[in-house]
């Protein structure tokens, strides 16, 4: 009952696509909007739907072993309803979707990698408010406030998350620390300390990759944010996000600077600068399975446990702890990314489908793959496969602050170029001034 419409071979990039912050379309060239509204009026206007009774269109950014995880996710829904689902898995999801939408022809549902291009969707009146159909007291029950306010968008809830992944993460070798006497670190100033002692046994304490291709530069965009969120107050990562401050604000020149004691450290880095900016983010964190190890901490997001190797047992070679704070009285905020499941035709079967997803069924689904987690409230943590992943879902639920990756929510041109660009240049040895200067003169003015 669940067809595919379209398949994309999956390369790395594409597999790591609905990881990631991807281009945010906003504005389309004068020709293209001329050719779309001429599709425009031979289609309807946008949102008009034929009669598809019986079946959901789904589009999303994960391919092949998404699409896998979706159909089982779903399968109880569709054998009890009769439903059939279509689904549309690409890796060009935040170019093909504004064109979908602006020529009057969208999927049923959305799945978003992140919020941001959901949220420009929803303001130009493209998006159903999915607390229309639903009743408050379900979202509730369902979810943590903080995870239905990240749903919302000026007053109206929007979407279901269906998958997070927790960013603020320190993934490191029992066998290894034991063997070398080392203790977890609980601050940043045991684990700075800690990365010294590594130093002075002539061993490596970081692995630190950041190439994917075009994408490269994300995975040091995380760093900032996550060192933002450990030394201002959340209100300020806020306003920074939203472009109320400026990236030559200190606190963030602050969190570049901190940033740059571990990156541009060679003695700190496996490869130096030259393996931060050629090792592809996949890959970095094979030294830790070395015999020696090639080095012995590694930050990364829940998602990365599906590019260790095979014969990696999480739990046994493969441990994790949070990322620590640096000031006591922040506590330990989470960065956090994930997709989320938005509405553009209201239709009887969409309904029944969202109410599904409200459920903790699919979630239990979903985690049981391995590198999700999930924010639903009445997930069964049996659910998850190993005491690692349980583990981060318990520091998920009891995080006091929760933030979503600060580069998905930017303008396009910051969040997902110049950002990223930046963290490349400042690794490459850009001066951190010229390179909050460039970063800031891309925000868009209107």
């Amino acid at each position: 009952m669940f067809k595919q419409k379209a398949a994309v071979g999956a390369s790395l990039v594409e597999k790591i696509s609905k990881l990631i912050p991807e281009f945010r379309i906003k504005f389309l060239p004068s020709t293209l909007v001329l050719s779309l509204s001429m599709i425009l009026i031979s289609c309807g206007s946008p949102g008009a739907k034929e009669d598809n009774s019986g079946k959901i269109t789904i589009m999303g950014v994960g391919v092949e072993k998404a699409q896998e995880e979706l159909t089982e996710a779903l399968a109880p829904f569709t054998e009890e309803t009769g439903i059939v689902i279509e689904y549309e898995g690409t890796s060009e999801f935040a170019t093909l979707l504004p064109v979908r939408v602006a020529s009057g022809n969208p999927p049923d549902i959305a799945i978003f990698p992140q919020p941001g291009l959901m949220a420009d969707l929803a303001r130009e009146g493209d998006l159903v408010p999915i607390d229309t159909f639903l009743e408050k007291s379900q979202l509730t029950q369902a979810y943590p406030q903080e995870w239905l306010d990240l749903s919302t968008i000026d007053g109206k809830i929007y979407g279901i998350w269906i998958k997070t992944f927790v960013k603020s993460l320190v993934w490191y070798s029992p066998q290894a620390f034991k063997a070398a006497g080392y203790q977890v670190p609980t601050n940043w100033k045991e684990m700075t300390a800690l990365s010294d002692k590594m130093v002075a046994d002539n061993r490596v304490p970081w692995c630190l990759g950041i190439e994917n291709s075009s994408a490269t530069g994300w995975v040091g965009t995380d760093w900032i944010e996550d060192i933002m969120l450990r030394t201002a107050d959340p209100k300020v990562y806020d306003q920074w996000v939203r472009g109320q401050i400026p990236f030559e604000h200190p606190t963030v020149k602050n969190a570049f600077t901190e940033f740059g004691k571990i990156a541009l450290n060679p003695q700190y880095v496996a490869g130096g600068s030259t393996g931060i900016l050629s090792i592809p983010f996949g890959d970095s964190p094979n030294p830790l399975f070395e015999n020696p190890p090639g080095c012995y901490l590694h930050r990364q997001a829940t998602f990365i446990t599906s590019f260790f190797p095979e014969n990696v047992v999480v739990g046994k070679d493969i441990d994790v702890f949070p990322l620590p704070g640096i000031k006591k009285e922040l506590g330990l905020p989470l960065l956090v990314a994930g997709e989320i499941v938005a509405v553009f035709n209201d239709t009887s079967e969409v309904r029944a489908l969202m109410k599904y997803l409200t459920t903790a069924k699919p979630h239990e689904i979903f985690v049981s793959k391995g590198g999700y987690i999930s924010p639903h409230k009445q997930m069964n943590l049996d659910a998850y496969p190993d005491e690692v992943t349980k583990r981060q879902a318990k520091i998920l639920a009891n995080a006091e602050v929760v933030r979503f990756d600060g580069s998905d929510m930017m303008p396009g041109a910051v969040g997902t170029g110049t950002f990223w660009t930046g963290i490349v240049d400042y690794i490459g040895g850009t001066d951190v001034d010229t390179v909050l200067k460039n970063i800031q003169e891309s925000w868009p003015t209107n």
